[in-house]
């Protein structure tokens, strides 16, 4: 079905607009779906149809809305990179999450979901969808090469669902020692999976982008395909 934007609520006052992809039996378990730094730009609209014909109900929340809505860049120019870098640096992270809560909750109460809903972020998006599991009552979580999550591991306690991580060896935003401390800290942790991919860098499951890797994409979609049939269903 082809996918349209929505009105969402802000918990503090406000709304803001996500992209809501259905599956063609129009019902599903829900899924919301965290921007890399780049707004709802097609790469964020193709993850929300993937995961409808999957059988999701898939919504992707604005989060730049506070400084600017409607952002939509790809990373295919130094201007666009330089523009996303700017929102991101400008971007309240604390506020994103209660962004995302408040989607999440609104998407569990949307005609057609189950009621059980998860979430799955890159980029940005990785590093919210481990705020969201220590955060939210999200059922399950996914984080694909979450950018900070080592300077946020006092908050890996709160985190009451599953939680799946994917990182890049090379990645040149998550280093080794990064991807180490997240790693040794949460290791014990019976709620926290994470993968690691040799050979790779940073947005390797970009369609279309600098660094897409087909084969490592494919894996850890894969994974995160049966992570979320597992815990959403």
């Amino acid at each position: 079905m082809p996918g349209r934007m929505i009105d969402i609520k802000a918990n503090d006052g406000g709304s803001f607009q996500g992209f809501l992809a259905t599956p063609d039996s129009g019902s599903g378990a829900g899924l919301i779906v965290l921007q890399e730094i780049f707004g709802i730009n097609y790469f964020m609209r193709e993850i929300c149809h993937r995961f409808a014909a999957q059988g999701y109900v898939a919504l992707c929340p604005d989060l730049f809305w506070r400084q600017r809505p409607g952002v939509e860049l790809s990373d295919m120019t130094e201007g666009e990179w330089g523009e996303a870098f700017g929102l991101y640096q400008g971007f309240d992270m604390d506020k994103g999450v209660a962004d995302a809560d408040a989607t999440l909750e609104q998407l569990r109460t949307l005609e057609g979901c189950s009621g059980k809903v998860g979430a799955v972020g890159y980029c940005l998006g990785g590093m919210l969808a481990y705020l969201v599991a220590a955060r939210t009552k999200a059922n399950a979580s996914v984080g694909y090469y979450g950018v900070g999550i080592q300077d946020a591991l006092s908050e890996a306690s709160n985190i009451s669902g599953p939680h799946m991580m994917h990182f890049a060896e090379l990645d040149q935003f998550v280093p080794l020692e990064a991807q180490a401390a997240i790693r040794n800290d949460l290791t014990s942790n019976t709620k926290v999976t994470i993968h690691s991919y040799a050979n790779v860098d940073h947005a390797f499951a970009r369609t279309g982008g600098e660094h897409f890797d087909a084969l490592c994409a494919e894996q850890a979609n894969s994974r995160t395909a049966e992570f979320f049939a597992q815990h959403l269903s």
